[in-house]
């Protein structure tokens, strides 16, 4: 049975809405959550570009979009799409602005909203202090605590450097204020990392031992087989760092280390996950790599390499792989190294969290084959078959002296629950006002403080061997050594195990 909405009218602006994120995610996600009720029936969704579109364009481009993300019941797209307008406009011109405050006005009274306003930022970040300055200044947003009442999601990259993030944050504080902003990073939404939570501090076998005591190090990779298709123009100004380290990995780690808060609340969460990040010191050069793909073949295609992409300048010196390790220096995990890596155009997607546990002493089996044993890990996958695995030792049958690594496992896929996309959850806690796993302004500057100086450095020292990996390769050898050094490795191979299709959405 669908729960009841919980939420206020509103009308969510998306500023950008002939783009990819919104017809592949938002809108899809929207359409998803007003079918399970979980959006009042006064609602509307106004989209916002300069592309000369009428309302039935943008309702066919939300049409497909919700059809690639899953099958469509017609009746349900139809009482939806009757919610769907689009305003034709630039968001550089004051008169463009004005006239979509116009036409809300007429939406807002059309659907009984009330005049409550998410506005979505979807357009590059470029665009970012300009276009909230011009909201504020036009009135299509307000002042936290102002009824009714305006919010605004940013996505990320949230600045350029610390310097701009600062910058960024305190006009966002002047023009809607802290309470009013979510700042979107979409793998808090997703369920292995919201779960993330439960599993550490539900389960009295974890917690524990996730300390320095027992973990040798942690792993955090965001590997990719895809390059970076039509975003070369946008890739040239970012580069992995600023695309994925600085926000979504920094913000997994500072969930794993994390203290339990008092209370699950917005702030108590924020807080501790803040503490985290204050503890990391800036990344050292010497603990770091970067590396750039060249041609090669991934999956038996071959490919080109970043300097032949669409919009990338052939001498470019933008890093598409990173790996560094980073400490937290508090007292729970002093010593403790965690490692990221991050790279486009590899041999395999690994999207996950690994948790290398600490091996215990072995001398009473003394004699036994243990050729085939690791140390216990767990890993944590944040895409595709979302789940957990536990990697124990385990004597194998028979008359041998065996003991092998064996997995326990547990996937989303096996609840017989369907698994609800990462801006599903966080739309909803945007219309509910719930900032929880949406990021505060000092965990941004703090996560900028922590890779600034090495992309300093990367500037102000070029590299001179790119590109330095193929692409289908699983980057850089001079990655392998930043664990060799200590004697560990990456954790590469097959996933523990095979994806299967999660029952009911697609």
């Amino acid at each position: 049975m669908a729960q009841r909405p919980v939420t206020d009218p509103v009308t969510l602006i998306i500023v950008g809405a002939t783009g990819d994120l919104a017809q592949r995610l938002l809108l899809p996600a929207l359409f998803r959550l007003r079918v399970d009720a979980q959006i009042p029936d006064r609602f509307a969704v106004v989209g916002f570009s300069r592309r000369g579109w009428s309302h039935d364009d943008f309702r066919a481009f939300a049409r497909e979009g919700a059809a690639r993300a899953g099958e469509v019941d017609e009746d349900a797209w139809r009482r939806f799409a009757d919610h769907l307008y689009f305003v034709s406009g630039d968001s550089t011109k004051d008169e463009d602005l004005r006239a979509l405050a116009q036409a809300l006005e007429k939406i807002e009274d059309s659907h009984r909203t009330g005049g409550n306003r998410i506005v979505y930022v979807a357009s590059p970040p470029s665009t970012y202090e300009p276009l909230l300055t011009a909201l504020g200044r036009i009135g299509l947003i307000r002042k936290d605590g102002a009824l009714p009442w305006t919010r605004v999601i940013i996505e990320k990259p949230f600045g350029h450097d610390e310097a701009s993030a600062r910058r960024l944050n305190a006009l966002v504080d002047q023009i809607i204020g802290e309470a009013a902003v979510f700042r979107i990073d979409h793998y808090l939404g997703k369920e292995t990392v919201q779960n993330m939570l439960v599993f550490r501090f539900a389960n009295t076998v974890f917690e524990p031992i996730w300390n320095r005591r027992y973990v040798d190090h942690v792993q955090i990779s965001f590997v990719e087989e895809i390059g970076i298709g039509s975003r070369g123009r946008f890739y040239e100004e970012v580069g992995v760092v600023r695309d994925v380290v600085q926000n979504h990995m920094l913000q997994l780690l500072a969930v794993i280390a994390m203290e339990p808060p008092a209370v699950f609340e917005a702030e108590g969460f924020r807080n501790e996950k803040a503490k985290v990040l204050r503890a990391i010191p800036p990344v050292r050069p010497e603990h770091a790599v970067r590396g750039q793909y060249g041609p090669g073949l991934v999956r038996g295609e071959r490919v080109r390499g970043y300097r032949e992409e669409e919009g990338v300048d052939p001498r470019s010196v933008t890093p598409t792989y990173a790996a560094m390790r980073l400490q937290v220096e508090n007292w729970r995990w002093a010593g403790v190294p965690f490692y990221l890596r991050a790279g486009k155009r590899l041999a395999r997607k690994e999207t996950e969290i690994v948790i290398d546990f600490r091996q215990p002493p072995l001398m009473m089996f003394r004699g036994w084959d243990m050729t085939e044993m690791d140390p216990n890990v767990l890993v944590m996958r944040t895409t595709e078959d979302e789940g957990i695995s536990l990697q124990i030792a385990a004597r194998i049958p028979g008359h041998r002296r065996q003991i092998r690594t064996v997995p326990l496992d547990f996937s989303y896929a096996e609840m017989g629950i369907a698994e609800r996309p990462a801006y599903e959850h966080l739309l909803l806690d945007a219309v509910r006002g719930e900032q929880t796993f949406f990021t505060r302004r000092d965990e941004v500057e703090l996560q900028w403080a922590v890779v600034d100086p090495l992309l300093r450095h990367w500037e102000e020292h070029p590299p001179r061997d790119f590109p330095n990996y193929a692409a289908g390769s699983m980057g850089p050898a001079v990655a392998d050594e930043l664990l060799e050094r200590a004697g560990r490795r990456w954790r590469t191979g097959p996933p523990i195990r095979e994806a299967e299709p999660a029952p009911g959405r697609s």
